[in-house]
């Protein structure tokens, strides 16, 4: 019996309104046409325990959380997430598309909030463990575009209109979620690449998926 191959972690990342779901979606669909089981998750969230805590984190006033109260709430939905779908998931040679992991938590408490960079990346190890993504596209759009894309998707009467904490911080802090992002995908090339979605849906679908091929799949 030949062994199974362990599958690949791709996390998709960026601040609000960047188009993360749809992205994820596109590749899913683009790595399933070549013959590869995908499973589509997100954070907060995916597994029960995580979807739980999700409701905690993005509904609700701004304030409602200390930023180290933030980190940890995302660690334990993480911490759960990972172990009860994600590494069970690779395990049996499924590649996994994460909408969102460690990195959101480092660019949006670490670096928009102000906590310590290296107590966040602590918090994010004790979560995680040794699993890291092999490959991370980081989602870039100006900080009003972006926004206006999210309230416009409230105002769709979207699913999702009710999570809108994050989105009803202030502009400075979503400044510097964004440089946070783009100093991430710097300080690890081999692993983030950065995607302007300022583009059609299909251009950046492309791009994606050119890309994933590139690095992932083997000729």
């Amino acid at each position: 019996m030949s062994e199974i191959r362990r599958g690949k972690l791709i996390t998709l990342e960026g601040g609000e309104g960047v188009g993360k779901s749809t992205q994820s979606k596109r590749l899913a669909e683009f790595l399933e046409d070549r013959g590869i089981t995908v499973l589509r998750t997100r954070e907060p969230g995916g597994s029960e325990g995580g979807e739980q805590i999700r409701r905690l984190l993005v509904e609700g006033a701004p304030g409602r959380w200390t930023p180290l109260s933030e980190a940890f709430l995302y660690a334990a939905a993480r911490a759960d997430h990972v172990a009860h779908l994600i590494e069970p998931a690779l395990a049996e040679g499924r590649w996994v598309i994460s909408d969102r992991f460690t990195d959101s938590t480092l660019a949006y408490q670490g670096f928009g909030l102000g906590l310590p960079l290296d107590a966040v990346a602590q918090i994010n190890a004790l979560a995680v463990g040794e699993l890291k993504p092999d490959l991370t596209f980081i989602l870039d759009l100006p900080v009003g575009d972006g926004l206006a894309r999210a309230r416009a998707r409230a105002h769709d009467g979207h699913e999702s209109a009710r999570e809108d904490r994050y989105e009803r911080m202030d502009e400075s802090f979503h400044q510097r979620l964004r440089e946070g992002f783009l100093t991430i995908a710097r300080n690890a090339p081999e692993r983030c690449v950065v995607i302007d979605t300022a583009r059609t849906v299909d251009q950046v679908a492309r791009v994606i998926s050119v890309t994933a091929a590139e690095r992932l799949i083997a000729p």
